[in-house]
């Protein structure tokens, strides 16, 4: 019996997926775990599997399509099988423009995306996302060649139009040849290079282009000024040192300096309410609970999950979920309902190598810490020169909701609080 594939709900948040890629067409065979399509969210990226086996009888969507969720996508079923009951349901189309749908109405629409004869107006079949890069490279679409199901031009169609520019150039010279001389014309022909410039176009993703935005939004609409402080590192790494046995044996989660970090975070940012509160607008909400947002770097971009009420969980508690879902992060399978709703958030960039660095505010929290990683330095004590294991933190706030002396108290109450661990951990 033939079954609807319908495009899956990732989180109360998102109402639509965009398909990237088809690994299936239509005819092919699948069974039970085939990878049939990919998709993404503004946030990440997933992979449909078959729950069936059967043949890929029809495809609704393109890649490209921005898919409403529940929708359905395609439908799996056996040879020669009925499928008039999922037909009925049309497709949602983008309504076209009211200027040109009396001149759509009277065209006749034809496959391929080719004009029905010269000289007269047709209907081109192509995606959104297609049509807007052709106007924004000032191409004319309909000399693409459609590869998109049932001959509809898609957004890799334009791509290969555009890098066709050379051979546009060769195409002009040729015309301008073969047309009769005539001492009062000429026509130049633009040299071509022996050798086409060696690079590479990759197009954006959907979850690039968020942060690209996300980070420009911050820029333009907040008051960021960034301190830097740092504290003598020597209690947290002895105590790391201490309790590393034991989480080789499995008593304990792998307590890594980050989830110190983020431990002794949770713990002063209920100390300083500014921090831990959203600016919005000419109104600060303060919250209750410290929902910390990790900064987590994936093959896919940045994402920021969060740890809902982290004050309350142990160090070994919460070193055991920032791993979880820094795990799922990395495998593409977090639910977009844990990547949003922080109220701070902590990026480390010491494990790279990183000293110190200037962090963009993930607005509208109105703080983020930014850790570097061990450096030894010197300080004076008891007439002599000792060497010490140093780390810098660098703190990056809102100006319009706090003020510069209630950064710096802050920022010293985490190193102080990092340097005199023990205590913190035994208060805490």
């Amino acid at each position: 019996m033939a079954e609807a594939v319908i495009m899956p709900r990732q989180g109360q948040t998102v109402e639509s997926c965009i398909i990237t890629k088809w690994h299936k067409k239509e005819g092919d065979e699948v069974k039970a775990g085939d990878l049939l399509f990919t998709y993404e969210t503004d946030k990440s990226t997933f992979d449909e599997e078959a729950k069936v086996e059967g043949y890929v009888l029809k495809i609704f969507y393109d890649e490209d399509d921005d898919v409403p969720c529940l929708e359905t996508v395609c439908i799996i079923g056996q040879k020669g099988e009925d499928i008039s009951k999922f037909l009925k349901k049309e497709r949602k189309a983008i309504p076209a423009a009211p200027e040109k749908e009396q001149a759509q109405a009277a065209a006749p629409a034809v496959e391929g995306g080719q004009r029905a004869d010269e000289g007269a107006t047709s209907y081109i079949k192509i995606s959104r996302r297609a049509k807007n890069l052709a106007e924004k490279l000032g191409i004319d679409y309909s000399k693409a060649i459609p590869t998109g199901a049932e001959g509809r031009i898609i957004e890799r169609d334009i791509e290969a139009l555009a890098s066709d520019g050379v051979l546009a150039l060769r195409e002009r010279a040729a015309d301008a040849k073969e047309a009769p001389a005539t001492p009062e014309k000429f026509v130049y022909a633009p040299a071509v290079p022996a050798q086409a410039p060696s690079y590479v176009d990759e197009k954006i993703s959907n979850m690039r282009k968020t942060i690209a935005r996300a980070m420009m939004n911050s820029l333009q609409t907040t008051a960021q000024l960034t301190h830097t402080a740092s504290f003598d590192a020597t209690e947290i790494l002895e105590f790391r040192k201490k309790i590393k046995p034991l989480s080789e044996k499995g008593e304990l989660n792998n307590i890594t300096i980050n989830d110190i970090i983020m431990f002794v975070v949770s713990r002063v940012l209920k100390r300083h309410r500014a921090f831990n509160a959203h600016m919005l607008g000419d109104t600060i909400r303060y919250y209750s609970d410290v929902n910390l947002a990790m900064a987590v770097d994936t093959p896919r971009g940045l994402m920021v999950p969060v740890c809902f009420n982290a004050d309350k969980k142990s160090l070994n508690q919460l070193a055991g979920e920032l791993k979880a879902l820094a795990s799922e992060c990395q495998k593409g399978t977090i639910s977009p309902d844990l990547l949003s709703g922080g109220s701070f958030t902590v990026s480390n960039l010491g494990i790279y190598g990183t000293e110190s660095f200037t962090p963009i505010l993930n607005a509208p929290q109105t703080g983020i810490l930014g850790v570097g990683c061990v450096v030894t330095r010197v300080r004076e004590a008891e007439g002599q020169l000792k060497p010490y294991p140093c780390m810098t933190l660098s703190l990056t706030y809102d100006h319009r909701a706090v003020d510069g002396a209630g950064a710096a108290k802050f920022l010293q109450d985490i190193c102080k609080s990092l340097e005199n661990f023990t205590v913190t951990l035994a208060t805490n």
